[in-house]
């Protein structure tokens, strides 16, 4: 049981001597370090016994110390191994100097942040032809030996990935057509050629914005989903005893992801192109009066089937970057949660910029091609 701190002063023939008795803690202490102060403020020649004194944590044995700087002459101090060695503890840590404060200097900082990121996107950029070595390696080992390959987690994946995914792909490039449909209506109407819309849409549609939004939703959706089950798995430590067992972790976790991608993604850009082409033939429709068979007809006869192969020509490609993407972050996750959730936004963010990029290098590629 704690006994609250105190103290006893007696006088004798060769000087004072305060004696220290119960538990010099934190809890217990209460106002005894302000009346010990107090009492060996200006004292000469004390002497401290410590001896029948209690528990005392680092807090007690800072309030002695405090107490004892008034004294005029230093006195002795007779105490237990064990307490002596907490006050010299603490009483260095009372003489340490302070930490220097960081002076900011902003243009220095400035120079080391931009030189730790392009340290970062150095290692990002060698770290992700290694990933790129081990999964090619991982592809020709399957097509090599088709009998290894895990076709069961390619058919699951594609189920997940693929098959999950039409309802929100279909909906969102709907939406996507019914609005391009209706811009275009309104620039068109000023120059009195409201009947190209149906070639705005066709090309539009066709050519960009199925293959690039379903792209981004898959990379929302799928990206973040690898990247949050493979960093799970490398949290609990599931790859680990994968590659105990010898399962190499690219043969079971990477190449059945994006293998499903890369044989969804076309299909999932041919729905978003049928749904992009329904939400604006229904515009059309509704406000210029231009029937469904009309608007098919000119469909075939202006807008032809090429905008289409070039649009689903990036379907693979996108695949290919999203799985990749997602599965690296994966396999990059630490030990904690923290850094689960920076892999999971950097494969969401990673994706769609790499899509964007990728579809303004097609876009220069087939006008220097003129297709």
């Amino acid at each position: 049981m704690s006994k609250p701190a105190s103290f006893k002063l007696h006088q004798g023939e060769h000087g004072a001597t305060v004696v220290l008795t119960g538990d010099w803690t934190a809890e217990t202490m209460d106002d005894a370090d302000d009346r010990l102060a107090g009492i060996l403020d200006g004292a000469k020649a004390l002497t401290a016994d410590l001896r029948s004194m209690g528990r005392c944590d680092t807090a007690g044995a800072y309030a002695i110390l405090r107490a004892a700087e008034g004294q005029a002459t230093a006195g002795e101090v007779i105490a237990r191994p064990e307490t002596r060695r907490l006050l010299d503890l603490v009483a260095a840590a009372i003489e340490a100097e302070p930490s220097p404060s960081t002076q900011q200097r902003g243009v220095y900082d400035l120079l080391v942040r931009v030189g730790k990121g392009v340290f970062h996107i150095f290692q990002e950029v060698v770290e992700t032809f290694a990933f790129i070595g081990r999964l090619t390696m991982s592809l020709l080992r399957g097509v090599a030996r088709p009998s290894r390959v895990r076709w069961a987690p390619i058919f699951a994946q594609c189920e997940r990935a693929g098959l999950d995914a039409l309802p929100i792909v279909a909906t969102g490039t709907a939406f996507i057509g019914a609005v391009v449909a209706l811009i275009g209506i309104n620039t068109l109407r000023d120059f009195g050629a409201t009947v190209f819309v149906v070639e705005t849409i066709g090309i539009a549609v066709l050519r960009e914005f199925g293959i690039v939004i379903t792209a981004v939703l898959i990379a929302g959706r799928s990206a973040s989903a690898f990247a949050a089950e493979i960093g799970a798995m490398k949290m609990r430590q599931e790859i680990d005893a994968m590659q105990v067992m010898g399962v190499d972790p690219f043969d079971a976790l990477v190449l059945p992801r994006f293998v499903a991608l890369l044989l969804m993604m076309p299909l999932l850009t041919f729905v978003a192109d049928l749904s992009g082409l329904a939400g604006g033939m229904i515009v059309t429709w509704n406000i210029l009066d231009l029937s469904p068979t009309f608007f098919l007809q000119r469909i075939v006869d202006n807008v032809g089937a090429t905008h289409f192969w070039v649009g689903i020509s990036k379907a693979p490609i996108m695949a290919a970057v999203i799985a990749g993407i997602g599965s690296r972050q994966g396999m990059e996750v630490g030990g904690d949660v923290i850094s689960l959730g920076q892999r999971v936004t950097s494969a969401v963010v990673q994706a769609i910029f790499t899509i964007i990029v990728i579809d303004a290098v097609f876009a220069v590629l087939y006008m220097k091609l003129d297709v």
